[in-house]
């Protein structure tokens, strides 16, 4: 298994700087990693230096400011010096007469999305509009269709993430899978091997079921999962969780499709 992973921020500045992304992805086998910038910062310099630095490891995912009347010429910059795709909100409008025009832009130039938001935004009827209005762009869902973090609610039972899932309908969507941290909450006291609180949320049954393996992507969303329950369980309690998938399909969900959506640079 060629394993990548789609969702990872790096930053000289916050969070943590490449090296060591490079630590946990060597440490755990993981051979390929989508960069994703962080919200609100347009300064794309360091993501494509690691490109550059680390030939044949990853992939960036940029973000430009879309309230900039030269934000399409930026992106189309960004887009030359090697940017794998983009960053957009669903509800990411452009200033002007084309309200969709970055949408339209990414599509033009050959960008994947990669899409943040609430599920509320991304079951919505407008956003269902964009997927329609660009059908040439891929677009792949953060998150599981949701906000980041353990819900109040069994997330399974939630009837408007179950309504993100709904986006599966479209050909040109995908669904990125995190680890169970960041929808699970941890078992107290600790104790091994690693737990969650039972029963776990079968998100991940109903995302197979919904996009298949086939528009599935495994995530980290380091380094904010360290803080969860960290790198190598991310991992390998999400492999175990898929274990009612053949190993083709596991290869996808881990890797291939990932690979065939972002182009890795080098």
């Amino acid at each position: 298994m060629v394993i990548a992973d789609s969702h990872c921020h790096v930053s000289p500045h916050w969070y943590e700087p490449v090296e060591s992304l490079l630590f946990q992805m060597d440490r755990n086998g993981v051979e390929h990693a989508v960069l994703i910038q962080m919200q609100s910062q347009f300064d794309n310099s360091y993501q494509q230096e690691c490109i550059q630095r680390f030939p044949g490891r990853f992939a960036s995912v940029v973000i430009v400011d879309t309230d900039r009347t030269d934000a399409l010429d930026e992106l189309e910059r960004l887009a030359g010096e090697g940017a794998s795709g983009v960053r957009l909100k669903p509800s990411t409008r452009s200033p002007g007469e084309d309200p969709l025009a970055i949408w339209r832009a990414a599509e033009r130039l050959g960008l994947p999305v990669s899409c943040i938001g609430s599920s509320s935004d991304f079951a919505s009827n407008e956003f269902a509009e964009i997927v329609r209005t660009v059908p040439g762009i891929s677009i792949v869902v953060e998150h599981l269709g949701s906000d980041a973090g353990p819900a109040d609610v069994d997330p399974s039972e939630d009837q408007t993430q179950r309504g993100a899932f709904q986006l599966a309908r479209f050909s040109n969507v995908y669904m990125k899978v995190p680890g169970l941290g960041e929808f699970c909450d941890r078992a107290l006291p600790v104790s091994q091997p690693f737990p969650f609180v039972r029963p776990i949320p079968q998100l991940l049954r109903i995302a197979y079921d919904a996009f298949g393996a086939g528009r599935l992507m495994w995530g980290s969303d380091y380094p904010p999962v360290s803080y969860r329950e960290g790198y190598t369980n991310a991992l390998r309690i999400t492999i175990e969780e898929f274990s009612f998938a053949t190993e083709g399909e596991r290869d996808l969900i881990f890797g291939g499709v990932a690979r065939s959506v972002f182009a890795i640079r080098g």
